[in-house]
Order: structure tokens, then C-alpha cells, then sequence
């Protein structure tokens, strides 16, 4: 467990203490990434379900090797296969899953706070690989995994996340990760793109890149979600590009050793050029292994992995 808790809902709900925990746990799981053998038996025994109601390709693939490489038992729930579309409840689908034997279920959802609805109505461990406009804890950890690779640490970093914040939860986590560890944090996005009073959280609001670009340590760019978006927000993706995109003419003022980051996946030539995603100081590929190496921390330290170690 991670402080006492059975479940992953979001970095929101967990203390400084429980997310250094995380990443510090997460660097002896990705030494193993080097070994001949790419697998340790801690979860031997155990089955993990990924539940996704909404497509995904690196959360669902991360998880899923996370957990084989501890040895796990996987099992791939696709909704559009399942019961789901003959009308079966999400507390329903929940109990089968846990009458079957699964000891953790890592779920993502298009609804902000169904897997916290999850967690209450079963016993076994509920992690939020996303749901809704709310949180993805653990993409949060993984860019807090990979700025404290890249930059030795995170207290004292000034961080930019620039794009759609409105419909991010992935900016949601890094917001709570990287504040809770001491870093200070600014969103860069027009303002139709900004939740209201996000101010309230401790974050600085930027409406020019180039207006904060100069004093960043890493910038973390997100991906404009056409999906999510009810209402035109901005009057094209080509005029979006002009203003907001992260090219090398926007960062010709920063930092020489500026960190660029992307959870993924990209729209090139939209909020990203391909010259800067693909640039040196591009981390989105070293994210993308970082990522397998914090999910195994979350299930090995959700499964009780520590505590066992301790009474032993």
C-alpha cells in the first residue's frame, strides 16, 4: 500500500513523502530494464485487469508490461467486447471483475471519478490510468520520474506546461505532483484553454509563451484534445499552431539546457514542431520507458511489495 491506501486516484490525494516513495522505488525497477532477464517475481501470483473504456495505446501497453515484468498474471478487458454494451453497470462490472480473482484493477474512463466509484464497491487495489477532465497519477509520476533524471531534482525547478489545460488531467497531476514536491509551476495556453481559478492552486497563468519561455527549467507541452471539445476554442489548429505551437523560434530565448517534454501522443505541427520533439533535449522517448518503470513501483508498492519485505 502507499500510505496506507489500497488505491491510485490521483497525485492530489497523496503527500510529498508518498510520491517521493513512488520515485524512489521507481529507479531500482528500471535498473532492471538492463538485466539479461527483464523480469523480478514480486508479483507472482497476483492478477492485474486493465479496464479501459476509452482507447489508449501507451498507458494500457505501459501497464501491461509493468505487470509482466513482475511477474504477474494480465488480463486485457476491452468494453467494446464485454458486457458493458448490454447495459452493464460500472459497480456490476466491478464486482465480476473482483469475483474473478483480480487483486488489482486499472481502470480509465471518459467520466471524471468512476474509478474512485470503483474503489469504493471492491476490496482489490483501483488505479485511475485516466478518467475524465480529473487526473492521470501516473503519467504525473512518470514526468516527475523523468525531471528528477533529467535535472538531479525537482524543489526549486520552474516548470511550464503549455496547451489544452482546460481538458488536461494529465496537467491536473503534474500540477499537484510537481507543487507537492517543490517545484513551481505556470501554465502557458490562450485563455479560453485555462480553467477558471486555476490561479487557486498555486500555479502562475500565461497567455504568451514567449512571456515565460526565457525563465523555464522544463517545459512539458500537451496535446490540443479535439476529442474532448464541445465548443470551438480557438478559431483553427493552424492559427493555434502560429501562436501557441512550441517551434524553435519560440525557444530561441530559453534555456540552453531547457527540458522538453510530451506525454503523447503528438500532434506534430500543431502544438509541437517535429524539429523540437525529435530535438536533443527532447525526453518524450525516455518518458515512454520511465513510464513502465513507475507503474511497476505503483503495483509492487500498492501490492503490499514493501510492507513484505519489511516483515521478512
Amino acid at each position: 500500500m502507499i500510505g496506507g491506501k489500497k488505491d491510485l486516484l490521483g497525485l492530489e490525494y497523496l503527500s510529498r513523502q508518498e510520491i517521493e516513495l513512488i520515485l524512489k522505488t521507481a529507479k531500482p525497477m528500471k535498473e532492471l530494464f538492463t538485466r539479461t532477464v527483464k523480469k523480478a517475481p514480486a508479483l507472482r501470483g497476483k492478477t492485474v485487469v486493465n479496464l479501459f473504456y476509452e482507447p489508449s495505446t501507451r498507458t494500457r501497453v505501459s501497464f501491461e508490461l509493468a505487470a509482466k515484468r513482475l511477474s504477474a498474471d494480465t488480463v486485457n478487458i476491452s468494453t467494446s467486447a464485454s458486457s458493458v454494451v448490454k447495459g452493464e453497470s460500472l459497480i456490476d462490472t466491478a464486482k465480476t471483475i473482483q469475483a474473478l480473482g483480480a487483486d488489482t484493477v486499472i481502470m480509465r474512463h471518459p467520466y471524471s471519478g468512476a474509478p474512485e466509484l470503483m474503489s469504493r464497491h471492491i476490496s482489490c487495489s483501483v488505479i485511475n490510468a485516466g478518467d475524465g477532465t480529473h487526473e492521470h497519477p501516473t503519467q504525473g509520476l512518470l514526468d516527475l520520474f523523468t525531471i528528477m533524471e533529467e535535472k538531479g531534482r525537482l524543489e526549486g525547478l520552474k516548470v511550464g506546461i503549455a496547451g489544452d489545460i482546460l481538458h488536461s488531467r494529465v496537467a491536473r497531476s503534474n500540477i499537484w505532483g510537481l507543487i507537492k514536491t517543490g517545484a513551481e509551476v505556470c501554465v502557458i495556453a490562450p485563455a479560453t484553454l485555462i480553467p477558471p481559478r486555476i490561479q487557486e492552486l498555486g500555479v502562475g497563468v500565461y497567455n504568451r509563451i514567449e512571456d515565460i519561455i526565457p525563465e523555464l527549467d522544463v517545459i512539458n507541452i500537451l496535446r490540443i484534445q479535439k476529442e474532448r471539445q464541445k465548443e470551438l476554442l480557438f478559431p483553427s489548429l493552424g492559427e493555434y499552431s502560429f501562436v501557441f505551437g512550441i517551434d524553435s523560434d519560440k525557444l530561441r530565448k530559453s534555456k540552453k539546457d531547457l527540458l522538453i517534454m510530451h506525454p503523447g501522443p503528438m500532434n506534430r505541427g500543431v502544438e509541437v514542431s517535429s524539429t523540437v520533439a525529435d530535438s536533443p533535449a527532447s525526453a518524450v522517448s525516455r518518458q515512454v520507458t520511465n513510464g513502465v518503470a513507475v507503474r511497476m513501483a505503483v503495483l509492487y508498492l500498492l501490492s503490499g511489495g514493501a510492507e513484505n519485505e519489511d516483515a521478512s
